[in-house]
């Protein structure tokens, strides 16, 4: 009897591992500084500059002081509503068919969409990346009910005992009495695991994903031509390599439990055009990848510079789950959400015009006065920590946010059970960049409580 071959392997794509995004923008601005963004405005807050040197509080604290939205007549994004207020921003967002988040529109972030004028000008074709986030009513809820068993309390809860395994294990690799990057050995490499067990992703690759959310999410490399070009031929590699696990899932018996798998087997999914398949898969990379990657460096870090609340978590544990809403809250890993009027309105006294971009700032509505008491200061018993808009309102609020949650109560609750202090002891480096929000490096120190 002939017996049957197994199915050849299929073959991965050769793709880029470096540069790394933020060393690619540094040797260009480094070499071109007159291409460097200009601000003119003193209430532009898309300046990566305030983000990466931690000074943007007291901007958005006199732009609130000054009301809910303020129009910014001139930025190098274009004119734009800066939406700096906790109820504005939920007005905005529980109004999705007046304030659209379609990529038809611009999308999702501060950047323009090119007009057919500009695209001829700087000779190149219309480049755009529609995702499930960035698209309206009804097909935005299609897509996202594909994805959505993924991140249910109970697949959750499926996933924990393994989550809680990997993250006892890198806890209990760390050095100790020796200082280390926390943002490459934990952070990154936490949430690049957890990725990789999403997508069902070759695991010795994992750090790819990093890459490509680094390369993915970094807004300003947009507006430079030559890095758009590296950034459009690192996204295509990606999509590339996603489609030949894409090929290997279609070739299984059974259909998988990851997220390749249940993409081919949806209906609003499977025939998704190329762009849409490279949009997606960014979109479930960079928010699977920044926001719990930036959140788990800003726990150390806020604890650090906040001992007393250090302390109060050291001594009670059964706060841990409110503390991780507070985190979210301080750190708010993506600093804005943007939105497209699709006519003629007004929102608390102003007057918007139909096609005119409102950028929702999270990351001053975390910190609005109006809502949070003493919004500067991290406090693990805030009752209303759950509150901040970090996951964002509404039908787009993130898909997986009870796992990011997830994981960052696993990852105190370890820390704790290990009775594991950490001192930050060198180098801190914030992301130079207007969308993401977090650190690039946290050197630290553990000791024991």
């Amino acid at each position: 009897m002939a017996t049957i071959a197994p199915p050849t392997p299929v073959q991965r794509p050769q793709v880029r591992r470096e540069p790394s995004a933020y060393e690619a923008l540094k040797a260009h601005l480094a070499a071109h500084p007159e291409e460097r963004l200009q601000h003119s405005h003193p209430w532009d807050v898309s300046r990566s500059d305030i983000y990466f040197e931690d000074r943007w509080q007291p901007v958005f604290a006199e732009m609130r002081k000054a009301g809910q939205l303020h129009w910014i007549p001139e930025s190098p994004f274009g004119p734009y509503w800066a939406v700096v207020g906790h109820k504005a921003i939920q007005h905005i967002e529980a109004l999705p068919e007046t304030f659209s988040s379609s990529w038809e529109y611009g999308g999702i972030t501060i950047l323009n969409r090119l007009t057919e004028e500009e695209l001829a000008a700087a000779g190149v074709d219309r480049r755009e990346l529609p995702m499930f986030i960035a698209m309206d009513r009804p097909q935005h809820t299609g897509q996202r009910r594909t994805v959505a068993p993924k991140f249910t309390p109970s697949a959750i809860a499926d996933m924990e005992a393994e989550i809680r395994q990997r993250t006892g294990e890198l806890l209990d690799s760390l050095p100790r009495g020796k200082v280390f990057d926390w943002v490459d050995t934990v952070s990154i490499e936490l949430t690049t695991g957890m990725l990789a067990i999403l997508f069902g992703f070759p695991w010795e690759d994992r750090r790819l994903l990093t890459f490509w959310s680094d390369w993915s999410g970094d807004t300003e490399l947009a507006t430079v031509r030559e890095l758009d070009e590296v950034r459009w031929g690192i996204l295509q590699e990606m999509a590339a390599y996603f489609q030949s696990l894409w090929i290997e899932r279609t070739m299984d018996k059974e259909p998988g439990s990851d997220l390749i798998s249940m993409m081919i087997h949806s209906e609003a999914m499977n025939q998704m055009r190329p762009e849409e398949f490279m949009g997606n898969l960014i979109l479930l990379i960079v928010g699977g990848n920044d926001t719990t990657r930036n959140t788990m460096s800003g726990i150390i870090h806020g604890l650090d510079k906040f001992p007393e609340q250090r302390k109060l978590f050291e001594e009670r544990p059964e706060l841990i789950p409110n503390a991780v809403q507070e985190c979210l809250r301080m750190q708010t890993p993506l600093a804005h959400m943007r939105r497209t009027a699709t006519e003629d309105t007004e929102v608390f006294g102003q007057s918007i015009k139909k096609g005119d971009k409102l950028v929702l700032w999270y990351i001053s509505a975390n910190r609005d006065e109006e809502v949070f008491d003493d919004p500067d200061k991290l406090d693990i018993e805030r009752e209303n920590a759950r509150r901040h808009l970090a996951f964002g309102y509404g039908i787009h609020r993130c898909v997986g946010a009870r796992l990011a949650e997830m994981q960052l109560k696993v990852l105190l609750e370890e820390m704790h059970k290990r009775r594991m202090r950490v001192h930050v002891a060198g180098d801190v480096e914030r992301v130079r960049a207007n969308f993401v929000h977090g650190f690039r490096k946290l050197e630290v120190e553990i000791t024991s409580f």
